[in-house]
């Protein structure tokens, strides 16, 4: 677990860094308002990780343009392209990961069902999707377990946590949903070897 991350009061300097960003975006999306934000937590049995919390509250709910590439979704959405028969999104059960996890390290170790059962919880629980970059790609918000508050790219080819320490992540940076979105608006690669 990533120490250091306050992710049950809101940052004050936190907050001023995400207004400065977003509020003179044109292509940003209203807040969504304190009462939608506990509707949704209430629906779901969680309760958001800060600074994300107030800054859907009170910021803003999405982002018609990046990040990621096709923009920062709404509470509550899916990207168009997640698909309709996946299984059901359990943001109350535990993110089931601590580090990053390629698919083919265990495909052949565990069985087909074993294998597509793991690969559906790190899809599906406890985590919300922030969008996605295309191609299968997509940025997810951990919401309960040991990477809440979190970022993780999850795609094609397995499970990866933003912003931890440079010597040993596929994706350095600061960890979080602020070090995610200065990252990006910084116009830095995600990735360490691009």
């Amino acid at each position: 677990m990533m120490t250091g991350m306050n992710t049950e009061t809101c940052d004050p300097a936190e907050l001023a860094t995400l207004r400065e960003i977003f509020t003179s975006r044109p292509e940003a999306v209203p807040p969504a308002g304190w009462e939608s934000v506990r509707s949704f937590e209430a629906e779901h049995g969680i309760v958001l990780p800060e600074p994300y919390r107030t800054f859907v509250a009170e910021i803003c709910d999405g982002l018609r343009a990046g990040p990621p590439y096709y923009g920062l979704l709404p509470l509550a959405q899916t990207p168009s392209d997640w698909g309709s028969g996946r299984p059901e999104r359990l943001l109350a059960e535990p993110f089931p990961l601590m580090a990053a996890w390629l698919w083919e390290e265990e495909e052949e170790a565990l069985s087909d069902q074993e294998f597509e059962a793991r690969m559906d919880s790190v899809f599906d629980h406890g985590s919300l999707l922030l969008g996605t970059d295309g191609c299968g790609m997509y940025w997810h918000l951990i919401v309960t377990g040991s990477q809440r508050g979190q970022i993780w790219l999850i795609d094609e080819n397995g499970a990866m946590p933003f912003g931890t320490r440079p010597d040993t992540s596929l994706m350095p940076g600061t960890p979080g949903f602020v070090g995610w979105v200065t990252h990006w608006v910084q116009g830095r690669s995600w990735f360490a070897d691009a």
